[in-house]
This record gives structure tokens, C-alpha cells and sequence, in this order.
């Protein structure tokens, strides 16, 4: 299959991530495409009272797009709804903006990742499906980001030996290095500890238990943390007020 223009291409699968104001009736809205990646684009009088894309530019809704131009920011030319809006809400919506803001501050822009966008997509669905009961979903997706973007963790055997984890172990997990048993650590910039059962369910992906699923969210969200740098992740705040209610 001939792979589209990166000028512009026409029926783009793809989702907003966000928008901003733009002059006076118009947006500038990012957008997760399937094989463009993170893409900017001007919606020129998307703010309108009578403009169609008024209540197409959402959140969780899939689009095709269609979009023209070579600079930093495109012009959106198309605009389709693909059936309708993820029925997001509450917890499950914030924790959609917090995938929303990972994809904004972690991928640079026209990078495609295709397998990515498959497991963004399936996120968003897994949302919608699991009501308040989101971790699991969240974890998945946050180590997928992670290995789609060069920083797959080891997470089933010891970084300084090779040897395979014991899930009976203690290991402490350095960030870029990988698990090392707690006996032998010495304190070395940005660790975690987590016990080797951990480590191992979240090699299979089995979050069914309930210590790795809090283990699990401590690991993975301290990884991210230190790719993101001094980058504020905002929806991860107001996700934690809003359990606090």
C-alpha cells in the first residue's frame, strides 16, 4: 500500500490531544495521527458558532483528517467523524487527558508510531470499559510509550548479571540500568524498589494482583519521571485530587 503524503494527507486515522485558541476563530489543535505521529495543526475557523468542526475536534472521538502544508504547523483541510465520541467520564476521562499529555510531552512531532497509535487506541477503549478501574489500563500503555520510545525497562532478569529474577526477591530497579537484588545495591541516583514478583508480572503484563498493581504504578510512573525531566505532568495532579473526593 502506497504510504500518503506527508503534506498532505487525506482520511488520516488520528485523535485531538488538544486544543488551544487560535486569533479569533480559529484553533491550533495537536493531534495523535496513525502515521504521522504528533502533528500541529491550524483549524482555521473551528470556533464559529456555525463551523462543523465545532464539535468534531474533541478528545477520544476517532477522526480522519486531512491536512496541507510543509511547516512546523499544517492546515487542517478535513475533518470526519468515525463513529462516535469514547464514552468517557470522570476518572476514566482524566486518566484519558493523562495519556493525552504523556503522547504531548514525550513524542517529538511527525514521528510515526503506528503501534503506538494501535495501543493509545485500545487504551481509550479499555477506559471507557473500565469505569473507575483504571490501572491496569494505565500501566499497560505506559510501559508500551516506554518501549516504543527506546526506554523498554529489563524487567525479568538482574541488570548486573543477567540472572534471571526470583519472584521471591527484593530488587531495587535503577532507571536506564534495570533490577538489582537489594543486598548488592549501592545507592545510585534515581531507583525504585520493588519486590521480583512485580517486576516479573509486569514483563507478562498481569496486573491481577493487587500488590503489583500498586508496586507497578510506583515503578512505572517514577521511569517516566525521569524522562520527563522537570516537565509537570498537570492531569496526573488533578487525577489525584479527584480520587481524593
Amino acid at each position: 500500500m502506497t504510504r500518503p503524503s506527508a503534506a498532505s494527507p487525506d482520511g488520516e486515522p488520528a485523535f485531538v490531544l488538544h486544543s488551544y485558541p487560535y486569533r479569533e476563530t480559529s484553533l491550533l489543535v495537536e493531534v495523535f495521527s496513525r502515521n504521522f505521529g504528533r502533528v500541529g495543526l491550524v483549524a482555521k475557523g473551528a470556533k464559529r458558532p456555525r463551523s462543523p468542526l465545532r464539535g468534531l475536534l474533541q478528545p477520544f472521538r476517532p477522526l480522519l483528517l486531512g491536512w496541507s502544508g510543509r511547516s512546523e504547523l499544517r492546515t487542517l483541510c478535513r475533518a470526519e467523524g468515525v463513529g462516535l465520541p469514547l464514552p468517557l467520564a470522570g476518572t476514566g476521562m482524566m486518566c484519558g487527558f493523562y495519556l493525552n499529555e504523556l503522547l504531548l510531552k514525550l513524542l517529538a512531532r511527525h514521528d510515526a508510531h503506528e503501534r503506538l497509535f494501535a495501543a493509545y487506541r485500545e487504551a481509550i477503549g479499555g477506559l471507557a470499559e473500565a469505569g473507575e478501574a483504571c490501572d491496569s489500563v494505565l500501566r499497560r500503555f505506559e510501559k508500551r510509550l516506554l518501549g516504543e520510545l527506546g526506554y523498554a525497562p529489563t524487567l525479568d532478569r538482574e541488570a548486573d548479571t543477567g540472572q534471571p529474577l526470583r519472584a521471591d526477591g527484593r530488587y531495587v530497579f535503577v532507571v536506564e540500568r534495570g533490577p538489582i537484588p537489594v543486598e548488592r545495591f549501592e545507592a545510585t541516583g534515581n531507583s525504585l524498589e520493588c519486590s521480583g514478583k512485580t517486576l516479573l508480572d509486569v514483563a507478562r503484563d498481569d496486573y491481577s494482583d493487587l500488590a503489583t498493581l500498586r508496586q507497578s504504578k510506583v515503578l512505572l510512573r517514577g521511569i517516566i519521571g525521569h524522562y520527563l525531566g522537570r516537565q509537570t505532568l498537570h492531569s496526573r495532579r488533578l487525577l489525584k485530587e479527584l480520587r481524593q473526593l
